[in-house]
């Protein structure tokens, strides 16, 4: 596959916070299905996806690919909830569908761009990270609102 070439099918990559740190870490749907069981294991699974699939649908229909998101999740009782933001440019990556071109990294309007300039900063991950300029913070804050008014068809002051 080429760089930022679409699935044929989305991929279900379950995660979970990892012993130490806040880190996200990459686990496999057995092992998901071992830590929650499979029931819900699957209810999660076929949920994400489906939640997903409508929302590329409807982001496609307003010029954006959401390439991929993540969704968290909770019980309360035997109810599934939600426990984070859904499918903001922090938890997503937004691509513009008029300049996809696979074979190489695709602009965006996500946070995509805080970590290019702070990997082009030689800002190791473990660290605290370098302060970031105003001009950084204000095309990022340009990003997320273009997004959004292409979404919603609101602008935001």
């Amino acid at each position: 596959m080429k760089e930022s070439e679409k699935f044929d099918e989305p991929l279900f990559t379950p995660s979970t916070k990892a012993p130490e740190g806040e880190h996200d870490e990459n686990i496999s749907f057995d092992r998901m299905k071992g830590i929650i069981g499979p029931d819900y294991a699957e209810k999660l699974r076929d949920l994400t996806l489906e939640l997903y699939e409508k929302a590329t649908k409807f982001a496609e229909k307003k010029g954006i690919i959401i390439a991929d998101t993540k969704f968290e999740f909770g019980k309360i009782g035997d109810q599934v909830v939600m426990v984070d933001e859904v499918l903001t440019p922090d938890s997503s990556r937004f691509w513009p569908l008029d300049k996809y071109k696979p074979g190489h990294s695709q602009p965006s309007f996500d946070k995509q761009y805080v970590r290019d300039y702070l990997t082009g900063k030689g800002w190791d991950k473990e660290s605290d990270p370098p302060e970031l300029p105003t001009y950084v913070i204000l095309e990022t804050t340009n990003k997320y609102k273009e997004v959004h008014e292409r979404i919603t068809g609101r602008k935001l002051d």
